[in-house]
């Protein structure tokens, strides 16, 4: 038995279809991300899940089902009312501010907040905290960092958001083995602060192995799903995914 399943939901979607224009990416997706839980979605490239990630951040307008987040349905409204409601998105390829240093990109994740300097610098000191290489390359421009630094950046202005759940799209795209070694580490430390998070990652073993439930999304459907470690034992995702 999956014990994060009978946990209360943080993210409930149901019957979810959306896509761009003519074209439709998903077809009735059923996905839940248990509260304080780590939640994975596997799948090849082109199969829908940043589709996914941004229907559920409102940035791609859901055609049918519904999202209901923190208890409230939230499948019809604008992201910046999404983003209020601490659900936060830290989007594939990373998208810092290019001119701005790496502290001021974090502070932009706070951009919202209203609960004062004191608390805003408490979350700061975390990220900086759990990403040490941000807090000595403070002043520097972003974007003329390391890629894993970059993510580091934005996974950081993420949690200046004080999110209650974290959508991470594509945490190793492009990154050494080493760095997305720390990235993961990192997240299970945001994690073990109460935080939910639903990631998006392509190196399945990585995917699994921090989180307590996974999906197998193809072709915009959820072909697989249940507790990780019964799924990286499952002969289909070995051979599909693991090259085994």
């Amino acid at each position: 038995m999956n014990t994060a399943l009978s946990k209360p939901a943080i993210l409930t979607i149901s019957g979810l279809t959306a896509g761009y224009g003519d074209v439709q990416v998903l077809w009735g997706i059923d996905l839940v991300v248990p509260q304080g839980e780590i939640v994975s979605i596997v799948g090849p490239n082109g199969a829908g899940k940043t589709t996914l990630l941004l229907a559920i951040s409102g940035l791609v307008r859901s055609r049918l089902g519904s999202i209901v987040f923190d208890g409230e349905d939230i499948t019809a409204q604008n992201p910046d009312r999404i983003v209020g409601k601490r659900l936060i998105h830290v989007p594939e390829g990373r998208r810092l501010f290019p001119t701005l240093s790496v502290r001021d990109n974090l502070m932009l994740g706070a951009y919202s907040r209203t609960d004062g300097a004191a608390e805003i610098a408490r979350d700061l000191d975390f990220v900086f905290s759990i990403f040490p290489i941000l807090a000595e390359r403070a002043d520097q421009v972003a974007t003329t960092m390391s890629g894993g630094e970059q993510q580091m950046c934005a996974i950081g202005r993420g949690i200046m958001a004080r999110p209650k759940l974290l959508l991470i799209d594509e945490l190793s795209l492009g990154l050494a083995p080493k760095a997305v070694e720390l990235l993961a580490e990192s997240l299970v430390t945001i994690n073990m602060r109460g935080i939910s998070i639903l990631l998006v990652e392509q190196d399945v073993m990585t995917a699994f192995e921090i989180a307590s439930t996974g999906y197998v999304v193809e072709s915009g459907r959820v072909r697989m799903s249940g507790d990780t470690r019964t799924l990286i034992e499952d002969p289909s995702v070995k051979a599909a995914y693991m090259g085994l």
